[in-house]
């Protein structure tokens, strides 16, 4: 195991690395945040816990979370994990090469597949380095979080106001600082923009997650301005020009 992940850190670039180790740590921040709230909101600490150990998506278990704490059902939760995870489907298909079709990859893949992952598989054409770039951020997070849900558990139960410290600002503050650099392309910041004012819109009117599905409809801008190359048009042979 150990040296398959020294072959993993290896194969990546040193500025890869120090980007995924900055999404660790605004990970962990995130990770603090979200076990204080759910123990000061009254849950037991193991419920948090075994959610980050067992679903390990932290959108959709705010969301869980907040439903529960807000009086709704169990069932009422889940479908809010479900709402929220479900732009994880296309993420699935887009690193499907990386992950293979061997249950013993899959399974595990499947469960430390997150934006982020994919997000630093994406990045890099090479099939060796998408690998190791999917496996290198999916289980340094996956560590991560589950280190800082614990002791943010046992933190919450100290802290009273979880909502002064502002730790939920950190990890999409990081995510940001990792997307401007894209943003240079016109293309994609007419795309970003046009998310943005739909994800925006839409936040008093539906549940959370969906403006984060709804904001894929600026892709729509990158769909229809893309024009595709132009076919190549084949020379006429001595025969036709006689």
């Amino acid at each position: 195991m150990r040296s398959t992940w020294r072959t993993l850190l290896a194969t990546l670039d040193p500025q890869v690395l120090r980007d995924i180790a900055l999404v660790c740590v605004a990970d962990a921040l995130v990770g603090l945040s979200f076990g204080a709230i759910a123990v000061s909101g009254g849950l037991d600490w193991t419920v948090p816990v075994l959610m980050s150990l067992l679903v390990f998506a932290g959108g959709a278990q705010f969301a869980a979370v907040a439903v529960v704490l807000s009086g709704g059902s169990a069932v009422a939760a889940v479908l809010a994990g479900l709402v929220l995870n479900s732009r994880l489907l296309p993420f699935g298909f887009a690193v499907s090469d990386v992950l293979g079709r061997r249950w013993r990859t899959v399974l595990p893949g499947a469960h430390v597949l997150t934006d982020e992952s994919v997000a630093f598989a994406m990045r890099e054409t090479d099939p060796a380095r998408r690998r190791a770039a999917f496996w290198v951020c999916g289980l340094a997070l996956f560590g991560c979080w589950n280190v800082a849900v614990v002791v943010g558990s046992f933190a919450g139960r100290l802290v009273r106001d979880t909502d002064a410290l502002g730790l939920d600002a950190a990890f999409p503050a990081v995510l940001l600082a990792l997307v401007l650099p894209a943003l240079s392309d016109g293309l994609l910041r007419a795309a970003a923009l046009l998310g943005a004012v739909v994800a925006m819109a839409a936040v008093p009117f539906v549940s959370p997650g969906i403006p984060v599905l709804l904001a894929l409809l600026g892709l729509v801008v990158v769909l229809r301005r893309r024009d595709p190359e132009p076919a190549a048009v084949p020379e006429p042979c001595e025969e036709e020009v006689r």
